[in-house]
């Protein structure tokens, strides 16, 4: 066969049948798929957007997985079902299901704890969240300091966010303080600053110096704008950090934020964020080293 004019190719690229798109699965093979399939099966389906994903079958791959071992005789099973369930986005159901047991100690108490924790912080359920937390070091809560919980969550940071959200920020303040650094005494000072603005203003002076300590200059210019908030939301001046920001800022070169101190009216696009190359964040050890 020779080689074919160029019209005619075209001619047969366009009659070409195109290929179908993927179809949901019809109703009553859903219904049939729902009853037949196993855990690992619902868990999958319920985020496919052929089987799970459309109208309300998600809801009731949920429902039919809160059902399907009411009554396990394994802690394995009771774990994969519950995150079955927080895979298919139902904590609460993950919760009463963990709820159907109980491990005393060891390794399965972990986990199980663990999950609790999960699936009450999915669900905004702060107070069961930090009930977890405390559990899951039997009390011991500098340990919460060195327990990751993933995308990079320690527990210790965890349990305060918890305690803040109950409204409790002078126990969420606390929890900080037992394993302070900048970040954290940061943190504390502003979730203390309503109810005791000079002990604010002692926790940033300590967060300043540690920064100082640790020549983390974009950290300090952070700090300072934090401090000089607080003082003019507290009925102060703000003066001294004002000055200390200023006096920084102009050894960093850091013009983005002598603009915001100036009042910033008019935007000098030479002017740099503190996040872009060569803003004050990127600066590193100095010969020179600033002080705040």
């Amino acid at each position: 066969m020779g080689i074919q004019p160029l019209p005619m190719l075209l001619s047969l690229l366009a009659a070409a049948t195109p290929l179908s798109e993927p179809q949901p699965m019809a109703e009553e093979r859903f219904q049939q798929w729902l009853l037949e399939s196993d855990l690992q099966q619902l868990e999958l389906g319920c985020s496919d957007p052929l089987i799970g994903a459309t109208g309300g079958r998600q809801q009731q791959i949920r429902d039919r997985l809160l059902v399907l071992n009411p009554a396990p005789d394994s802690f394995e099973l009771v774990v994969a079902n519950a995150t079955a369930l927080l895979t298919c986005g139902s904590p609460d159901s993950a919760a009463r299901v963990l709820n159907r047991i109980s491990p005393a100690v060891g390794e399965e108490r972990r986990r199980w704890l663990r999950l609790r924790w999960q699936a009450a912080a999915a669900g905004l359920d702060h107070r069961e969240a930090a009930l977890a937390l405390r559990r899951l070091v039997n009390g011991d809560l500098i340990a919460l300091a060195s327990l990751e919980l993933g995308d990079g969550r320690l527990g210790l940071d965890q349990l305060a966010e918890h305690e803040a959200a109950l409204g409790r920020q002078a126990e969420a303040a606390a929890v900080l303080l037992l394993a302070p650094n900048p970040q954290r005494l940061a943190q504390a000072a502003d979730w203390l600053a309503g109810a005791d603005a000079a002990a604010a203003d002692q926790l940033l002076e300590q967060a300043l110096d540690q920064a100082a300590a640790d020549q983390a200059w974009g950290l300090a210019v952070e700090l300072l704008e934090l401090q000089l908030s607080l003082q003019l939301a507290a009925g102060g001046d703000g003066a001294r950090p004002r000055q200390r920001l200023q006096r920084l800022a102009a050894q960093l070169d850091d013009r983005y934020s002598l603009w915001r101190l100036e009042g910033g009216d008019e935007l000098d696009l030479g002017l740099r964020s503190p996040r872009q190359p060569g803003g004050h964040a990127a600066v590193g050890d100095s010969p020179d080293a600033p002080s705040p």
